[in-house]
């Protein structure tokens, strides 16, 4: 935890900006993976987590605004909890630790909530991504299971998403540190990636490295030869020379905040001369979508930047022609280029993406497209200081996707479909970092990660 006047200030600000009213904040549950008691790993809520810091099962809280009381919910440990977990802290102990005096158990939860509603108070919930705390939340509030994410408070979404979106000093740094431990994963990938092992094999010493370094995986690792499959987790295939890898892996540090870093690279340290040439075309457009970024850009510019420059790399390849500009306006480069430049990361690694792509990652001037591609754009909006971002251009070539073009003559003033045989087993290639937004410009987050062709091919292998 960061210190508890950290998160008092937190809730202060937040109690200002919705204004009135009781505020509840559901912590996540321990649930069974295969039975009850063989738990899935625990991972708190990360709202509850940003205005508390308490990282335990079974709480949640309350915040009366209009009374400036805050209760942390929760049972007191028994002595079956000692006996199989050992020494565990009080409530009111752990309520102090993020600056609260006031607690209740957890069963007297609905019964508060209840007497704030006969009273006449606006509830205000952000919207639950757990069936659990949906149907606790619909049974407390007396509405259908199917309505209660429809009816959070969207004055508390936006109000949470204005303090999480702009990240602080000590946000930062526990963001470079997730980034620097999610360096050592891919360089690992990297050097472990030879003939005769499996996908499996490899993940495997990744995510053993996220977890030595004291957290976890900030997401499931993809590591993949079939990198035209978007998010193709490892499977028991055995890797073979002249194969391409696409590794997304990132770590999430004991605090949880998250790192997301992509590299793609040969099985056999050496880049063919086709996967050189269009592993340099997304590394031509990586970087330069990199220089565009700082304040007052919107992101969604910065996404068609780079679409322009995928475009002109695959002109030069001989995949497209036409007008560049015409052909991005379009949409022909989704054929090659299906997903968004990137998103928002912190606490999560999609950040607040529970919260609703179109409040995090755009504003009311700027509305998220519905058409193929940039529908999975997650953010758009204008860039403001102290953002932290990913950027992440890629080329896919999805064999079931060309065919279908192919067969309706989707755009075919820009594609030439005739020469894209000898791309159907492919698969794909992504180059991903992490960034803030500074007043000036922007900041690579975590130590420079190798992407150069040169630098990939000269990193010694295990």
């Amino acid at each position: 935890m960061f210190s508890f006047d950290v998160y008092k200030e937190r809730r202060n600000k937040l109690k200002k900006a919705v204004g009135s009213g009781l505020i509840l904040f559901l912590g996540n549950e321990e649930i069974g993976m295969n039975y009850r008691d063989n738990t899935y790993h625990f991972r708190q809520d990360s709202s509850f987590l940003y205005f508390f810091g308490l990282d335990k099962p079974g709480l949640a809280a309350i915040i009366n605004v209009d009374e400036d009381t805050e209760i942390i919910i929760g049972n007191e440990p028994t002595i079956d909890d000692i006996v199989w977990m050992g020494t565990q802290p009080s409530l009111t102990d752990i309520a102090a630790q993020t600056g609260i005096s006031k607690v209740a158990a957890s069963d007297s939860f609905g019964t508060l909530i209840k007497k704030s509603m006969s009273s006449g108070q606006t509830i205000h919930y952000l919207p639950p991504y757990r069936s659990d705390a949906i149907i606790k939340l619909g049974s407390i509030l007396e509405i259908p299971n199917i309505e209660v994410k429809e009816r959070a408070s969207v004055k508390l979404i936006k109000a949470v998403i204005a303090q999480r979106a702009y990240k602080s000093a000590i946000e930062v740094a526990e963001i470079d540190r997730a980034v620097n431990i999610s360096n050592e994963m891919h360089l690992a990938a990297i050097r472990y990636s030879k003939e005769n092992v499996t996908e499996k094999y490899v993940a495997g010493i990744i995510e053993g490295l996220a977890l030595s370094a004291g957290g976890n995986i900030a997401y499931p690792v993809i590591y993949t030869v079939n990198g035209q499959t978007l998010h193709n987790h490892p499977t028991s295939d055995i890797l073979k020379k002249g194969q391409l890898v696409l590794c997304d892996c990132g770590a999430e540090t004991a605090m949880h905040y998250a790192g997301d870093l992509t590299r793609t690279f040969p099985v056999d340290q050496k880049f063919t001369s086709l996967q050189k040439e269009v592993y340099e075309i997304v590394l031509k457009a990586e970087q330069a979508a990199v220089v565009a970024l700082k304040p007052g850009i919107r992101f969604l510019d910065v996404h068609k930047f780079a679409c322009e420059h995928l475009v002109d790399g695959l002109k030069q390849l001989g995949l497209m022609k036409g007008d560049v500009k015409d052909a991005v306006s379009e949409g022909a480069h989704t054929l090659f280029f299906q997903c968004g430049l990137g998103h928002m990361m912190g606490l999560d690694v999609h950040d607040m993406e529970d919260l609703g792509e179109q409040y995090v990652g755009y504003s009311e001037g700027v509305i998220k497209s519905k058409d193929f591609g940039l529908k999975s754009l997650r953010l758009g909006r204008e860039l403001e200081a102290g953002f932290v971002l990913t950027v992440e251009p890629g080329l896919y070539f999805i064999p079931e996707l060309i065919d279908m073009w192919k067969a309706e003559g989707k755009l075919k003033d820009f594609i030439n479909y005739d020469k894209l045989d000898a791309f159907r087993d492919f698969g794909g290639a992504r180059i991903e970092e992490n960034f803030l937004i500074t007043e000036s410009g922007h900041q690579l987050l975590g130590e420079p990660l190798i992407k150069s062709v040169s630098d990939i091919e000269g990193l010694s292998r295990l």
